[in-house]
């Protein structure tokens, strides 16, 4: 079986994690420090604060941003659920927008209309690793006085605009998933460029305790914490922080070569007739965390058919993104359709990709599926 995705993971994320259990401190500490400085210099980002997952930053997050009870974010629905659950989370209300059908992210001209005096935040989401566009929704939540966050959690490596993923807003949230481009086993983070975020965002993370476990360690001096607020527990270990520290070193080497499977996808699926590749906009640089196609309404087979011919061949894939706003949890929320987003749904399928993925599990990745759309041999890559 060829699996849709898998974590690179070597003998030196084991040996930095069994050097961190026997140096005695497990817990948040000196590691989550070092990651999260180096995640900081690796975006270009003044501040990183470390968290358990991408989930607890988008809470932290919007709590900071100052969303609340009464208060309106509008996001795509076209997302994972956990996008628009951290805004529940806080007692706001999300307010779905529809996407490009290019890219798939949020589309700047359909949120602009779900605007009103409610709105406070515009959550905008990289799907699958594909940058969306920052400076519209800057220019958009600068003309009617918003919060812009963005969930990043497929995008770290991704650039826009020459900058990394995380340089260009205040609140800027990624996960360290297995499925993601780089992993601590589960773990998030979250970039800044305002102290006072940093400041709170730390706060927050551990209970809303005054001084960590850390700084009191190493203080030869007596100190006592205070509870300065109501915090949560949503630390990152050092043991997850040493393997993310390894595979940070690594990030823009993954992406490469992610980038490298995907160009190989490109070309043997150009020009084919029935399906819609990829397509990454100007000033967009993407990681390619998933590689997902999109099958047209000429295509010769349906999405669920190629899917499960893919499996009985040994061939992982996965389906389009979901739609928050057709789960159940969010009956509620349905004002109306999002016809991009649910046709992106329900006829988008998600090809392998993975590091290291030899030669030949690529090709027979192409040959299954071209052969399952065309059972007569195309000419490919012209």
């Amino acid at each position: 079986m060829i699996p849709l995705a898998k974590p690179y993971l070597t003998e030196e994320e084991a040996q930095a994690a069994y050097d961190t259990i026997l140096s005695g401190w497990i817990t948040q500490g000196p590691r989550v420090q070092e990651f999260e400085e180096k995640f900081a210099v690796y975006t270009g980002a003044p501040y990183a604060v470390a968290v358990s997952n991408c989930t607890t930053a988008l809470h932290l997050s919007m709590i900071v941003a100052g969303v609340g009870p009464g208060d309106e974010v509008i996001c795509p629905s076209l997302s994972y659920i956990a996008t628009a659950n951290a805004i529940r989370y806080v007692g706001a209300t999300p307010v779905f927008a529809d996407v490009l059908k290019g890219s798939s992210n949020l589309d700047p001209v359909e949120t602009e209309k779900k605007i009103t005096s409610k709105t406070r935040a515009i959550l905008v989401v990289h799907q699958l690793g594909m940058p969306a566009d920052i400076n519209a929704f800057h220019e958009l939540c600068g003309k009617y006085q918003l919060q812009l966050i963005e969930d990043a959690a497929c995008a770290a490596g991704s650039q826009y605009m020459g900058n990394k993923i995380g340089f260009h807003s205040e609140l800027v949230c990624f996960s360290f998933h297995p499925r993601k481009v780089i992993s601590t086993g589960d773990g998030g983070m979250i970039t800044t460029n305002r102290k006072d975020y940093y400041e709170r965002l730390k706060l927050l993370r551990q209970h809303g305790m005054s001084v960590n476990d850390r700084v009191r360690h190493e203080s030869d001096k007596l100190i006592f914490e205070e509870y300065l607020e109501v915090g949560y527990n949503y630390r990152m270990t050092d043991i997850q922080a040493s393997v993310g520290i390894r595979q940070l070193e690594k990030l823009d080497w993954i992406v490469k070569e992610r980038r490298k499977i995907a160009a190989q996808y490109n070309t043997a699926f150009n020009h084919v007739p029935g399906i819609i590749l990829p397509q990454e906009e100007d000033g967009s640089y993407c990681n390619y965390q998933s590689y997902s196609v999109y099958l047209s309404k000429d295509c010769v087979i349906d999405r669920n058919t190629l899917m499960q011919a893919l499996l009985d061949a040994g061939i992982a894939s996965r389906r389009g993104v979901m739609t928050i706003h057709r789960e159940k949890a969010y009956q509620q929320y349905n004002q109306e359709e999002l016809p991009v987003s649910e046709d992106i749904n329900e006829r988008s399928i998600i090809l392998p990709l993975f590091i290291p993925m030899a030669q030949e599990e690529v090709q027979q990745v192409v040959n299954v599926f071209l052969r399952l759309l065309f059972p007569v041999p195309v000419a490919t890559g012209q």
